[in-house]
């Protein structure tokens, strides 16, 4: 079953269009700042864009930067808000589940892919900001300056970048147990995607307001760009691993829903 699911996911258009436009933000930022040569000031714009000029092979940073607030959330809800709505949509899920495939085995199948994904797409986006960048803005040798101003190794920002892009796919953890959710809840993708979307602003704005202070640190997005703290030496890991378990919480909670909803719902179509 998972086999098939995974399958089904690489065989979707839907998926590489989200890939695609995924790269393609950050493919355009790099040639308006290649072209421009004009980035913005340190601490302002996407971490990491001010210090591209100097050194493209930091470029992957700041894409996934471009992308983690609104881009990859966004193709995280649609991608998990089809997975079971979608079935039922297409008048599907009644009959896979007529065959041997218990409820449980479906909806890990169907995670297992959404996971798939995430991790697949930022990747992508990795390597082709890599390419991008050391195409367009140039590639200095010697070691590169950490975000506390100490000089990094490239082996060392080889692997603070690979921890990043394993942060950046695990924050979406939260994204995907929402939206899967309520994809067991109804049988309209969009209505799935749109409502873990809405959860998600709802979290950024009250994340902004400081009356909102106290639930500040269980919000789904508090510590999504926490990555940062990857790139000081030494790193700070409080940020990263509470992001980790805020994620953890999330995912057990609204995965646990949903196999509940999904294990008691009468399928119909």
């Amino acid at each position: 079953m998972i086999r098939v699911e995974l399958a089904k996911m690489l065989r979707r258009p839907r998926t590489w269009v989200s890939v695609l436009l995924l790269c393609a933000l950050p493919v355009a930022v790099a040639v308006f700042v290649a072209v421009r040569n004009i980035g913005p000031r340190p601490g302002e714009g996407p971490a990491f864009l001010s210090a591209v000029l100097s050194n493209g092979t930091l470029y992957p940073a700041a894409a996934l930067a471009i992308i983690l607030p609104i881009f990859l959330p966004v193709a995280v809800a649609l991608m998990a808000g089809e997975a079971i709505a979608g079935e039922a949509t297409a008048g599907t899920l009644r009959y896979l589940l007529i065959r041997p495939v218990g409820r449980t085995r479906l909806l890990v199948a169907k995670l297992i892919s959404v996971v798939a994904f995430v991790l697949g797409a930022v990747i992508i986006v990795a390597l082709v900001s890599l390419a991008v960048g050391v195409l367009l803005l140039g590639n200095q040798r010697g070691s590169v300056v950490s975000v506390s101003g100490i000089n990094l190794t490239p082996p060392q920002v080889v692997g603070r970048m690979a921890l990043t892009v394993v942060y950046i796919g695990f924050s979406m953890v939260g994204v995907a147990a929402i939206a899967l959710f309520l994809s067991t809840c109804t049988d309209s993708t969009p209505g799935a995607a749109l409502g873990a979307l809405a959860g998600l602003v709802a979290s950024q704005v009250l994340a902004t307001l400081e009356a909102a202070s106290p639930i500040g640190p269980y919000l789904p997005t508090r510590y999504w760009l926490a990555w940062v703290d990857l790139f000081r030496d030494p790193i700070m890991w409080r940020q990263v691993e509470r992001g980790f378990g805020i994620q953890i919480v999330y995912g057990v909670v609204f995965l646990g829903l949903a196999w509940a909803n999904l294990a008691s719902k009468d399928i119909t179509s």
